[in-house]
């Protein structure tokens, strides 16, 4: 399996070099800055290459890949974004441009089309009086949830390219792996989650403009493999009745906490996270408000993996809601 782990300050000039050939504008055509990604993408670095393949086929024990020190041009930085979407002609930074060329060596970027004006890009930063479950919060824990477990096709991988941190780099993303989790559950636990659907809310983006419809969808906490399985998990929203039901759940719960991981991402990373095998959250953070707060990007990645494509799919496609029932 990958390593968790891949040092890119050796490839600085090469992946620059690429970044120069990619339009300077991406969403003034964004299907075409994705397509000359994919194919700038057969050009990275050697060990990136592999690690992003090696990462893809097999994933990994921690359930994430993390690039640290791609290239980040901060004098070309604008402010940190106060609104979304971000604005047509805003021209492309280096860490958007990494998550294209990373991203199409790994799949289709795909855009919610309820989710961020169904934009494809998101800028991550900071809102006063964000709703907690947003990914705006910053001074409430953003807590545990596999990214749109409720959702027919949600992505195989989220990824988060950092050009700014938080100023005192207090904001940690927290990540639990099943692949870690799972030999901490009992059989019975297993047994009981395995291929079983519970009811689950969703976030505020997908309910339809309604305050709380309840439970719309149904997730499996397990499901796959039986000795390698996917997790579906999110602690705000799964909402399981039963009482043995619940048990399972907390013991799962307690299970990824106990082998949960932190990684602080500093200007220069990209955390790609496997939101298949894995859920993840945020710590609290201090904004300033001064135009140099956390700011970070945010794609989904869909695969031909799991049923999430069916063919004639493009990378920049956006989706409709469908809850997992």
């Amino acid at each position: 399996m990958a390593s968790e782990i891949v040092d890119c300050t050796p490839y600085r000039e090469q992946l620059l070099a690429l970044v120069a050939e990619l339009p300077e504008v991406p969403r003034a055509d964004l299907y075409g800055f994705l397509q000359q990604a994919k194919e700038l993408s057969e050009r990275l670095p050697e060990g990136l290459a592999a690690a992003l393949d090696s990462f893809n086929a097999e994933g990994s024990e921690a359930g994430y890949l993390l690039l640290r020190g791609l290239p980040v041009v901060e004098d070309e930085l604008p402010p940190t974004p106060s609104s979304t979407p971000a604005p047509v002609d805003r021209r492309r930074t280096a860490m958007e441009a990494m998550l294209a060329l990373a991203g199409r060596r790994l799949g289709l970027h795909t855009g919610y089309q309820e989710l961020r004006s169904g934009t494809v890009y998101h800028d991550v930063y900071p809102s006063p009086g964000a709703h907690y479950l947003s990914s705006e919060t910053s001074e409430t824990l953003l807590e545990f949830h596999t990214e749109m477990a409720y959702h027919v096709l949600q992505p195989n991988y989220v990824m988060l390219a950092c050009s700014r941190a938080d100023h005192e780099r207090r904001a940690e993303t927290l990540v639990g792996s099943v692949r870690r989790a799972l030999p901490l559950l009992s059989e019975e636990v297993r047994t009981r989650l395995f291929d079983r659907k519970l009811p689950c809310c969703v976030d505020v983006a997908f309910r339809g403009g309604e305050e709380d419809p309840g439970a719309i969808a149904e997730v499996k906490p397990l499901y796959g493999n039986v000795n390698d399985p996917y997790l579906g998990y999110d602690r705000e929203l799964l909402a399981p009745e039963e009482p043995e039901d619940k048990e399972a759940v907390a013991a799962l719960s307690q299970a990824l906490d106990d082998v949960t991981e932190s990684v602080k991402l500093t200007p220069g990373d990209l955390l790609i996270i496997d939101n298949f095998r894995t859920t993840h959250a945020r710590t609290p953070f201090t904004p300033r408000w001064d135009g140099q707060d956390r700011w970070l990007h945010r794609v989904y990645i869909r695969t031909d993996r799991n049923g999430q494509l069916s063919g004639g799919e493009r990378a920049g496609d956006v989706i409709a809601f469908t809850p997992r029932r």
